[in-house]
């Protein structure tokens, strides 16, 4: 048996060795079709916002939420009804109980409303400086550390009745949510240092 080697012609025919020219199909070009094939596809608007300015709409959104609680909590302070409320939560912590001694329930209130709207506006502030917004972060952490510490002395919190991790709505889960809001914090004052770190750079 005789095999032939096959090579190109030069007018389109496959040529063996040994052998009479044949006539082949003509070459087409498929530049065309891998361009059309290659070509990205149109992403949504609304994903494209995402993804050119995701990181910068949460991080407002971060700020802006903690400013709107502190603005609300910090108000609520300066009301009788804010002021009884906290009585169970700062009269049984040992960190705190002694402040009654030299408050009233309403000046007591009152004093932290002043606190929580001082922070509220330090984090606001970042847009004029980081350094107050690292400065409000980190109030703004000590004291969500503070408030988690009713969970231990505050009675009521857990419900002996129910295995953990039961806790009761008023004032365990009330609480707890402050775990979010301490790490909101955290994130805010390591964010403004970022910033005043890469502003002197």
């Amino acid at each position: 048996m005789q095999i032939g080697i096959v090579y190109s012609a030069s007018n389109g025919q496959v040529a063996h060795r040994g052998q009479p020219k044949e006539k082949t199909m003509p070459r087409v070009s498929i530049h065309g079709v891998a361009a059309y094939q290659s070509a990205p596809a149109h992403t949504p608007l609304p994903f494209e916002l995402i993804e050119r300015h995701g990181r910068t709409i949460a991080a407002v959104g971060l700020y802006a939420s903690l400013v709107v609680i502190y603005a609300w909590f910090g108000g609520m302070k300066f009301t009788a009804y804010e002021a009884e409320g906290l009585t169970g939560l700062v009269g049984n912590n040992p960190l705190l109980s002694w402040t009654y001694s030299l408050f009233s329930v309403r000046g007591f209130s009152s004093l932290l409303g002043v606190l929580e709207l001082s922070i509220g506006a330090l984090i606001a502030a970042r847009l004029v400086n980081p350094a107050y917004s690292l400065a409000g972060g980190l109030l703004s952490a000590g004291l969500f550390v503070t408030t988690l510490s009713f969970m231990v002395t505050t009675p009521g919190v857990f419900l002996p009745e129910f295995s953990l991790p039961a806790i009761s709505v008023a004032p365990g889960q009330f609480l707890l949510k402050d775990v979010g809001l301490l790490a909101i914090s955290l994130w805010i004052a390591i964010d403004s240092l970022a910033a005043l770190r890469s502003a002197r750079t």
